[in-house]
């Protein structure tokens, strides 16, 4: 970030205690910290918590966990519920707080949470290419390895032992 995001003056670093040198507009006279998306990943099970969910979408060949941006004036349960609706036309029953790490591929910082939904009827909508239910083992393997979801997976199911 070169310039101030309200005023639009040329920013300078200056020293701010242990962030150490930090953009500063001398004009608002306030620090303006790196900006980054925020977005959830759901690890969506059955109602029974026997099977997980996992979907394709954008045309790749591998699985992923539901995700979504953020956005503006929304909280993370509230996308959590709309981005499991809009991909796959399910309703969340409970859900609890997994996980967090910044992706910095888009600059995101990624919030996961474990979903409980209210049926295995999914109804594919434009934004998934297909979608599974898995055993929890099978999720395992069919999870794209090596990605942040695999990660947040394996980091829940390690919680659960």
């Amino acid at each position: 970030m070169k310039y101030c995001s309200e005023c639009g003056t040329k920013l300078i670093l200056k020293e701010c205690g242990i962030d150490g040198e930090v953009p500063y507009c001398p004009t608002c006279k306030q620090f303006r910290f790196p900006v980054f998306n925020s977005a959830i990943s759901t690890i969506i099970f059955n109602p029974t918590k026997d099977k997980i969910l996992l979907i394709k979408q954008y045309g790749k060949d591998f699985n992923v966990l539901v995700a979504g941006y953020i956005t503006k004036g929304e909280n993370a349960k509230e996308t959590l519920i709309r981005e499991i609706k809009e991909e796959v036309s399910l309703n969340v029953v409970e859900y609890t707080y997994n996980d967090n790490e910044y992706y910095q591929p888009s600059n995101t910082l990624m919030h996961n949470y474990a979903v409980v939904v209210d049926s295995e009827d999914f109804k594919l909508t434009n934004e998934v290419d297909e979608a599974h239910w898995y055993s929890i083992e099978e999720s395992r393997k069919e999870i794209k390895q090596g990605s942040l979801a695999h990660s947040f997976l394996e980091r829940y199911l390690k919680k659960q032992q």
